[in-house]
């Protein structure tokens, strides 16, 4: 074997090592973007479920509110002055939880969003001063 045909030989060699390593790299890019692609979809899924189950969980606190005002309507005086403003209350509280089982927490989070853009500036102030409470809390 001549020193060309030899020369031809490895540079044939270290073509197809070449071809082969790109190859690989090529299969590794396509399973760590699949396996990325499933994190992805098993993250989403994972907090879509989180928010069902927080949907359902302010949904069934919702029902067990209204049971509460139920109970406070039976229990409470009809008449005079005590009675309607313990049915007022009543049928507040079973307001409520009619409210929280329908709205559920995403509902409520675009009321919150919806109420906020529409009063910035006590939303801005509600804030510092919750903010400003909190600190002395944190101080005590």
């Amino acid at each position: 074997m001549t020193s060309s045909s030899l020369a031809s030989s490895v540079k044939e060699e270290w073509n197809q090592a070449t071809n082969k390593a790109c190859d690989a790299a090529n299969s590794v890019g396509e399973m760590a973007s699949q396996a990325g692609c499933a994190v992805g979809t098993m993250a989403s899924q994972a907090v879509s479920d989180v928010s069902r189950k927080a949907d359902d969980l302010v949904a069934n606190a919702g029902i067990g509110i209204q049971g509460l005002g139920d109970r406070i309507s039976k229990n409470t005086p009809h008449n005079g002055m005590l009675g309607t403003a313990s049915q007022a209350v009543a049928k507040t509280v079973k307001d409520s939880g009619e409210y929280l089982e329908g709205a559920k927490l995403s509902g409520m989070t675009e009321d919150v969003a919806h109420l906020i853009r529409r009063n910035p500036i006590p939303a801005v102030l509600i804030a510092v001063g919750l903010g400003w409470f909190a600190a002395r809390k944190l101080r005590s």
